[in-house]
């Protein structure tokens, strides 16, 4: 939902009573079992629970804001995509999540990585993560990251852009090293999700168009190269899809390249990878598929396509992040407001406002992204009344949780967790008002352990060169 008014989302639907899809609650304080990890409870004196840690005490000894992973669920979600998988490579998206932790796990898992920047690449290095399970994104990788990704020897470099392959090259041959590549390509696809996050139709930057031929270009240049191995083909439609329609279409056109391809070269590349963006719940509206649906979709799909062109079914890639570690988070915030607000048309509308907001969640801010809330400290008898969860930066766009229904007794000191929240809310946090960012932490078997820990002041100040000291002229 975008929300769309001239002055600004923020400003739509004021007068409506909240979404449709949104009901009031028979009982506000029951939990929708789609929307949290796996280790989730409320307690009967009301406190929610997880990984065996109730979220009052936990809080109480790291703060608020936080984010919580629940690494139990983490890892049952890996464990599934490999599974469902078998036999195809599932490479998880570090963009979503990753720390050195992380890495750590995902490689326990079986599964294999991809990163996008040096930052992320020597994070999964430094975390124990073998080069050769990496795979390297980004639509402008510098020279020093691809001279690091060259070094390190890892598995594949998805290219995407002509200047690209040059800069590949030049250093190959200084590094006197043989790059393996696949060429990301643009198929047309318009998957039904936000403009921000739809990644495969002809106008954006990422990928070369299959449409105008520039994608067969790019993959002669690389087959031509003999310092480039050509893997295959790469596309990713976008992110949070809720079907497989998208990747029908983006398979059929990515195979048919294929198909031409070996036309025109007599070559049959080996791989190809249709990307992530499966989508996950965030609020009782959203139905992803489960990994299992998923599997037996695709493979229905590349199978059938690879049939039709009378050629050999390719080592198929998938690039899961947000529906590995998005469920598998939460994050905690405390009330520090409640603020009765009457709107047109009689409705009335309370914002709770949070000692976290959008910089440590810009989601809702940049794409209008819907989230749920419970109230996490306590239960309530209190029906529920529509309530705006916002946070406490200078923006009336700050908004953590556009609608949702909490007890009417909602009052300061209450603590409101937000679930799938691991998922691009700590990757795309900001020091937005110099705000600190919020920890990061992963409870197991009632233990936790900070995988990030809480910027505090003297950390922002520490990057202040402080005041240029002289004197003006007269």
């Amino acid at each position: 939902m975008t929300h769309m008014h001239v002055a600004g989302s923020v400003h739509a639907d004021v007068a409506a009573a909240g979404p449709q899809w949104l009901t009031v609650p028979t009982d506000v304080n029951e939990l929708d079992p789609e929307l949290w990890s796996s280790t989730v409870r409320r307690r009967r004196d009301g406190v929610l629970e997880v990984g065996g840690i109730d979220l009052r005490t936990l809080v109480g000894q790291v703060g608020t804001p936080a984010y919580i992973i629940d690494e139990v669920d983490f890892r049952s979600r890996a464990r599934a995509f490999r599974d469902a998988f078998a036999g195809w490579d599932v490479y998880y998206a570090s963009k979503a999540f990753i720390t050195r932790t992380v890495a750590g796990w995902v490689h326990q898992e079986g599964l294999f990585l991809e990163v996008c920047t040096e930052g992320e690449l020597r994070t999964a290095l430094e975390g124990g993560f073998q080069a050769a399970r990496i795979g390297m994104h980004g639509n402008n990788k510098s020279r020093r990251e691809l001279e690091l990704a060259l070094r390190a020897g890892v598995g594949r470099i998805i290219v995407d852009s002509l200047d690209e392959i040059d800069r590949i090259e030049e250093l190959c041959q200084r590094l006197e090293v043989r790059a393996r590549v696949m060429v990301r390509v643009t198929p047309g696809v318009e998957a039904h999700t936000h403009e921000y996050i739809a990644t495969a139709h002809e106008d954006q930057k990422f990928g070369f168009s299959i449409a105008n031929g520039a994608a067969m270009v790019a993959m002669v240049r690389c087959q031509s190269s003999p310092l480039i191995e050509l893997l295959g083909i790469h596309s990713h439609i976008g992110s949070q899809i809720f079907d497989t329609g998208g990747f029908e279409v983006a398979a059929r056109r990515t195979m048919k390249l294929r198909w031409q391809f070996r036309q025109a070269t007599g070559v049959l590349l080996p791989e190809l990878d249709l990307g992530g963006g499966f989508g996950v719940a965030y609020t009782s509206q959203d139905t992803p598929s489960t990994p299992q649906d998923l599997a037996a979709d695709l493979r229905d799909i590349v199978e059938s396509e690879a049939a039709a062109h009378q050629m050999p079914v390719p080592h198929v890639c998938l690039e899961p992040g947000r529906a590995i570690v998005g469920p598998a988070g939460m994050a905690v915030y405390e009330v520090g407001t409640v603020k009765p607000v009457d709107l047109d048309g009689g409705a009335q509308r309370v914002y709770v406002s949070v000692d976290g907001g959008m910089s440590d969640n810009i989601r809702p801010a940049l794409y209008a992204a819907e989230y749920s809330a419970v109230l996490a400290n306590r239960s309530s008898a209190e029906p529920g009344t529509l309530c705006r969860v916002v946070g406490k930066h200078c923006e009336g766009g700050d908004i953590l949780v556009r609608d949702v229904y909490l007890p009417a007794d909602i009052h300061p000191g209450d603590l409101i967790a937000v679930p799938t929240s691991g998922a691009y809310s700590r990757s795309m946090a900001s020091n937005y008002n110099h705000v600190p960012r919020p920890p990061v932490i992963s409870v197991r078997q009632a233990e936790w352990t900070t995988l990030l820990r809480r910027e505090t002041l003297d950390d922002l100040l520490a990057l202040d060169a402080g005041p240029i000291t002289g004197t003006l002229p007269r």
